[in-house]
């Protein structure tokens, strides 16, 4: 199929079928744009919508953005997980903010934490129709079945090759539409599994259809056994039925949100107890409970220790605050510690 014919047949699906009234195309600027890729990135559309709402009502703009504290970005991201992306939005805006204007040029977008050359393409095309193509997870899939690329999308001469293929196939025209339809294809009817062949402008010249391969391709990632890792979360309460948070390190897992302390064993949480003269002996355990995350399993186990008298020791040289339960609600908290939370009360 040639690029006009693949161009025209997507086209035509996108303009009954695709998505045209989602949240980020009402006012489809670069800012809009961009915090929905980001929002976007390893997170599905119909969870992202509330997410993005609540975010845009509260950071309208980049310089509010800017402007804000990262403590009440994390928490109005909290429970979309990979943080790493609100960190990097918030520290884009920044920069943003103090050149006082918005890139609207690839090379520079691409210069800012966490924007990548595919989302610096989209945001391009959707919100100024400059004339970029993308290479997002759905648009991998689409192009490798409908070109029958073997191997792992994430090997590099396979992107070489499927941005080739994007390049090859994107228009000079209506570009922002052309995107968009891509990676509505691929999340609507070209799905991991079970994709809806029957409803693709794109089947009649399909490789992986014609050649019965849809399960096969894209070709999975080489799989590797994910390990587990195994900690303690310590559930302090004192009189006033208070909890002892601390904020995280600004990087690495959870940077810079909120938990309650966390040890590697139960020896360490025994001592760190002794060290701040909790003079508890009561330990109650809850149920391990696990959370995974994209390239390891944590294994938690809950230990509470109520009615704490040192709480004054505890927050000078804990490196945390006291907080009511409805206090944390304004907070960053990954999803485990806010769901205990919410267990507790």
């Amino acid at each position: 199929m040639d690029p006009s014919q693949f161009q025209r047949n997507l086209l035509s699906w996108f303009e009954q079928h695709g998505r045209h009234d989602l949240p980020w195309q009402q006012n489809k600027t670069p800012y809009h744009v961009w915090v929905s890729e980001i929002m976007l990135q390893q997170t599905q559309v119909n969870t992202v919508i509330p997410y993005y709402q609540k975010f845009i009502q509260r950071f309208p703009d980049v310089d509010q953005l800017a402007q804000a504290h990262l403590d009440e970005v994390l928490q109005h991201w909290s429970g979309l997980g990979y943080y790493a992306r609100a960190r990097n939005l918030h520290k884009s805006a920044q920069i943003i903010h103090q050149q006082g204007y918005f890139p609207e040029d690839l090379d520079s977008l691409i210069e800012l934490p966490g924007i990548g050359r595919s989302t610096a393409g989209a945001i391009l095309s959707l919100a100024l129709q400059q004339h970029h193509p993308i290479l997002d997870g759905n648009v991998k899939r689409v192009l490798a079945r409908f070109s029958g690329i073997h191997g792992w999308t994430g090997d590099n001469k396979i992107q070489q090759e499927l941005w080739h293929l994007s390049h090859h196939y994107t228009p000079n025209n209506r570009t922002d539409d052309f995107n968009q339809a891509m990676m509505d294809l691929g999340s609507m009817i070209c799905k991991r599994s079970k994709p809806l062949c029957h409803s693709c402008p794109l089947n009649s010249q399909c490789y992986a259809l014609l050649q019965n391969k849809t399960t096969e391709l894209p070709t999975p990632k080489p799989k590797q056994k994910i390990p587990s890792r195994q900690c303690y979360f310590l559930i302090l309460s004192n009189r006033q039925q208070q909890l002892f948070l601390y904020q995280r390190a600004p990087s690495g897992i959870w940077g810079g949100l909120w938990s309650f302390p966390q040890f590697n064993s139960l020896d360490e949480l025994q001592d760190w107890c002794l060290l701040k003269q909790t003079n508890e002996t009561t330990f109650n355990f809850l149920n391990q409970q696990r959370h995974t995350f994209s390239h390891f399993h944590l294994d938690y186990t809950p230990v509470i220790v109520e009615n704490i008298h040192s709480e004054n020791q505890i927050h000078e040289s804990g490196g945390g605050s006291w907080f009511n339960p409805a206090q944390t609600q304004s907070l960053g908290l990954p999803a485990p510690i806010k769901r205990l939370i919410e267990s507790l009360n």
